[in-house]
């Protein structure tokens, strides 16, 4: 089994920057990919950063620009920083990673966009 723990959510004002960050532990053997996930209340969880091996990263649209994913190998975690917060960023955010066909979820950590 893989676990994952995320840190990092709470609330911020529009425009504003928060860092998520997660770590693995456990039965880690060959990871594929790590990433972040969120979902907003009433709507699916949607990818947000993706990073592969080879350092192959994707981004939902909406956020290009103004979020960044990292991974660091050798302690198993991956970071988002998140940058010009908006209110539609609003959402729980999980960490994800994917390794020999199954993926893994964090506990999920709320990021509150709000005036």
């Amino acid at each position: 089994q893989v676990q994952l723990v995320e840190s990092g959510g709470g609330l911020v004002q529009p425009g504003g920057s928060l860092r998520l960050s997660c770590t693995a532990s456990g039965s880690i053997l060959s990871i594929n990919s790590m990433g972040w996930y969120r979902q907003a209340p009433g709507k699916q969880r949607d990818m947000v950063a993706r990073m592969w091996g080879g350092n192959t990263i994707n981004y939902a649209d909406s956020v290009k620009g103004r979020f960044t994913i990292s991974r660091d190998n050798a302690k198993n975690t991956v970071s988002l920083q998140m940058n010009s917060l908006k209110p539609e960023d609003t959402a729980v955010y999980y960490c994800s990673l994917f390794q020999r066909g199954d993926t893994y979820w964090g506990q999920g950590t709320q990021v509150t966009v709000s005036s």
